[in-house]
């Protein structure tokens, strides 16, 4: 196994994962556990004191449902936040600093597989990690045109793998080869779906892919740490080709969401293994300004996208 589990070098090694609101001090340490098999070791709360597994329990159950509750500035399409309602307040969501999100991901191996919207992912995760001179150096390699792309940032020995996955079936052969190697990542982050819209056409094709991932990954070795990169809002007028406009419209795109709540492989619909991380929802919330195709959109989105991740790996 690559490094230690998730977060388990935040406990060991370092009390450092702060936040800091008006003049509340707050301070989050959690054990993510590699193997179902770890032992329950209670969660810190903001004021110091140590949560009971039901009172953990029912936190992580209502705040795993509010973690996409964002929003969007209507006078700024860089400007996001999450509702501003007592119940996501509660929840204490934050936006990382680079020393946050690092003392988080110290020494951890994840593994983000899917098409180019995985990759724009995989770019705002290591931007919040890196330094602009470093991001400049690392692009072009991570761009490169239908192939895979690992980084290691060495000084908190954090391990990225990028997988050029297209379809279902990509996706699903890369968890059975997890499994048939008994080497799991700390997190795994996988999406698809534009692909076989495209050029396989057939939703209920998509679903038969998607349950028998759903399949694959249940009852398995996996940490906890499992997401869906949920596709992008398509903006049939902007996409780029009369196919795509054809073959991409609004009943196909209805069609083809209805295949991912139907497989049962998202958690927070059906108790599945994949939190889903809904970029359809930031990409809709920021619109039309923040895509230039009606398929990719700002790094803003992706930005978002990512913060929701790791608030989710505190809970």
């Amino acid at each position: 196994m690559v490094g230690g589990a998730l977060g388990w070098q935040v406990h060991q090694r370092r009390n450092r994962a702060v936040f800091l609101s008006g003049a509340v001090f707050f301070t989050t340490i959690f054990i993510l556990r590699l193997h179902r098999t770890t032992p329950y070791l209670p969660s810190f709360q903001p004021n110091g004191g140590v949560s009971s597994p039901s009172a953990s329990s029912n936190r992580h159950s209502s705040c795993v449902s509010f973690l996409n509750d964002i929003d969007w500035d209507p006078h700024n399409s860089n400007s996001y936040y999450w509702a501003r309602s007592p119940r996501v307040a509660a929840c204490q969501f934050r936006r990382f600093s680079r020393a946050n999100a690092s003392d988080l991901l110290s020494r951890s191996w994840v593994v983000v597989a899917g098409d180019s919207q995985a990759r724009l992912f995989v770019l705002a995760l290591l931007g919040l990690v890196l330094d602009s001179e470093e991001m400049e150096a690392i692009r072009g390699d991570l761009f490169k045109r239908h192939s895979d792309y690992r980084h290691v940032v060495g000084e908190i020995g954090l391990k990225l793998d990028f997988v050029w996955a297209r379809y279902e079936a990509n996706l699903t052969g890369l968890v059975m080869e997890f499994k048939r190697k008994l080497n799991f990542p700390d997190v795994l982050v996988m999406g698809s779906g534009q692909w076989h819209m495209l050029h396989l056409s057939q939703s209920s094709d998509y679903g038969v892919w998607l349950r028998l991932l759903r399949n694959e990954l249940v009852g398995s070795g996996f940490s906890d740490h499992l997401f869906w990169l949920g596709m992008a809002r398509l903006i049939n007028s902007m996409l780029s080709t009369e196919e795509k406009r054809a073959k991409m419209s609004d009943a196909v795109v209805a069609a083809y969401d209805r295949e991912i709540y139907q497989s049962k492989l998202l958690r927070q619909s059906d108790g599945g293994p994949l939190l889903l991380l809904d970029v359809e929802s930031f990409s809709r919330k920021c619109g039309v300004s923040c895509t230039v195709d009606g398929m990719h959109y700002d790094g803003v989105v992706y930005e978002a996208v990512v913060h929701v991740m790791l608030n989710a790996l505190l809970i």
